[in-house]
């Protein structure tokens, strides 16, 4: 009887200590500043950080307390400012840019929190100029979109 005391409390102690919490805090205006779920005192899943005026400035994914997964991002004024993909905390595949009218800017790949790949220049959601970047370098520009496309064979760039 003693030891399956034990082991009840053992238990107990152990599923307490490994589940997942949802967390708020707040701005010192009272204003709510990040909510979202910890586990073990580290960010998992699901979060949203919010400005001072309450306005959400960014919602996305956490794995490991490192952002994961698609990651959304505004200004104050609600409008989007940026999107893209997070892997392991950094960031990587495309991420589209958006200028004050939630227009595409440009979007561009990256890899290891930096260009790597085509990065795509819009202007009224016309395609203008492309970029070819490796580790951050400039390798390639191109502003005759017909030769970009032949040179590049890509598929439909809109």
């Amino acid at each position: 009887m003693k030891h399956l005391l034990i082991i009840i409390c053992f238990c107990v102690t152990f599923s307490v200590s490994g589940q997942k919490k949802y967390h708020k805090s707040y701005y010192d205006n009272g204003q709510l500043k990040e909510e979202g779920w910890m586990k073990n005192n580290i960010k998992t899943n699901y979060w949203k950080f919010y400005y001072e005026n309450g306005v959400v400035q960014k919602e996305g994914s956490f794995k490991n307390g490192k952002p994961n997964k698609y990651w959304y991002f505004y200004r104050e004024n609600k409008t989007k400012l940026r999107e893209g993909h997070y892997v392991k905390g950094v960031k990587s595949k495309w991420w589209l840019f958006y200028d004050e009218n939630e227009k595409v800017n440009h979007k561009c790949q990256l890899k290891n929190n930096q260009k790597n790949g085509y990065c795509l220049r819009y202007k009224n959601e016309e395609l203008v100029s492309a970029e070819k970047y490796k580790n951050g370098k400039k390798i390639g520009e191109w502003t005759d979109l017909k030769s970009f496309k032949k040179e590049n064979s890509v598929w439909d760039l809109r």
